[in-house]
């Protein structure tokens, strides 16, 4: 049976999607979450402070046995990491020089204008007079990811490691897809959920990722996402699954950063389609993409995910009876310390249209908020 190591920030839905295909899975990762610990033969915590740390998850890595290697968040922002982490043994993902050119900006904005795809703006330094203001650009750290870090730009000169991105009016949203180095195959379009308070991500500038809600394959919208995936494939080669987070403006997709690696809303497809995002991304890597048609949401509805982040630190206990529940993920281990604005867990819901769809994780975020306060558990 192949061995896959899964690194990264948070690897237990690559890694829950790689066990049900019958893969033995090792996962070096930022939390540890009991579901995952279900799942892999092997978990390492790898963390500097509360945060995860990419060199200690690559030392720690040294000293386990692999056949294959594969990335999440927020492997991408570090290709010299990803070099070292794959170095003699087998990489299913994209190649650190895929990833140098896909994550910068720059690169990205010139290949799309190159393709005739409508592209928002980009700057590494300030403009002067009147552009600086009005509320056109955001900043936005160059090693970004879940919308940390990016905030309106009101002028000035730019931090460090930060570039402006034009700012534009419209509905956040994804496309992800496989790709062989040529051609993308669409997997799943979903609605973003971003800065909702409702679950606790109302604090990072109302641009934090709190979840995504599988969305129906809706024309023209799609039919220009399917051609921003084909032109992004193109013009860097990549491989295996990969995502492309934009804005909709008009049914027009403007690309904010691709993300090349497993992404958050490829459990919806997964969990909506009964595919195994793993076994696409893995045979994608080797050249083979799917025969995959995109329907409609079932007479079951729409499907969606949220972060449920804590609005205060928190303690919470009892949290192995949480596994019961399929629309509870990322599980944290009773007793463990969760700080304000860290995430507590992931719910699933689902509506018969979007709107009903978010109501409904709404009121899961607020059952759980309601069982953890119960506790009385917090942290003065």
């Amino acid at each position: 049976m192949t061995c896959v190591l899964i690194a990264g920030v948070s690897t237990r839905g690559l890694a829950e999607s790689a066990a049900r295909a019958g893969y033995d899975v090792l996962a070096v990762d930022g939390f540890g979450d009991l579901d995952l610990r279900a799942r892999a033969q092997s978990v390492m915590v790898t963390r500097s402070g509360a945060r995860f740390s990419i060199p200690a998850a690559v030392a720690a890595a040294r000293g386990l046995r692999w056949d294959a290697v594969c990335y999440v968040g927020s492997f991408e922002n570090h290709a010299r990491a990803v070099r070292t982490l794959s170095a003699g043994r087998g990489l299913w993902g994209n190649r650190p020089d895929v990833l140098s050119a896909v994550r910068d900006p720059l690169r990205l904005a010139r290949a799309l204008r190159a393709q005739g795809l409508p592209t928002l703006a980009v700057r590494a330094t300030a403009p002067r007079g009147a552009t600086a203001r009005g509320g056109r650009w955001l900043v936005k750290p160059r090693a970004s990811g879940g919308g940390s870090g990016v905030a309106p730009w009101h002028g000035g000169p730019l931090p460090r490691g930060t570039y402006l991105q034009q700012r534009v009016a419209g509905t956040p949203g994804s496309i992800v897809f496989a790709a062989d180095g040529r051609r993308a195959v669409p997997l799943g379009v979903s609605r973003a959920l971003a800065g909702d308070p409702r679950f606790g991500g109302g604090g990072a500038g109302g641009f934090r990722y709190c979840g995504s809600i599988l969305v129906a394959p809706e024309m023209p919208l799609f039919g220009h996402a399917c051609r921003l995936a084909a032109a992004v494939t193109q013009a860097f080669g990549l491989v295996g699954v990969n995502g492309i987070d934009f804005v909709a403006r008009r049914s027009v997709p403007y690309a904010v950063e691709v993300n090349p690696r497993y992404c958050a809303s490829m459990e919806l497809v997964e969990r909506a389609r009964g595919i195994s995002i793993f076994e696409m991304h893995a045979r994608a890597c080797a050249g083979e993409l799917p025969h995959f048609e995109l329907t409609r949401p079932g007479p079951a509805g729409v499907l969606g995910k949220a972060i449920v982040y804590a609005r205060e630190d928190v303690v919470p206990e009892g949290t192995r009876r949480w596994l019961a529940h399929d629309d509870v993920r990322d599980v944290p281990p009773p007793g463990e310390r969760i700080e304000r604005g860290h995430p507590i867990c992931t719910v699933f819901a689902r509506g018969h249209t979007v709107a009903a769809c978010r109501a409904a994780l709404a009121a899961r975020a607020r059952t759980l908020y309601r069982a953890v306060a119960a506790q009385r558990v917090r942290i003065a």
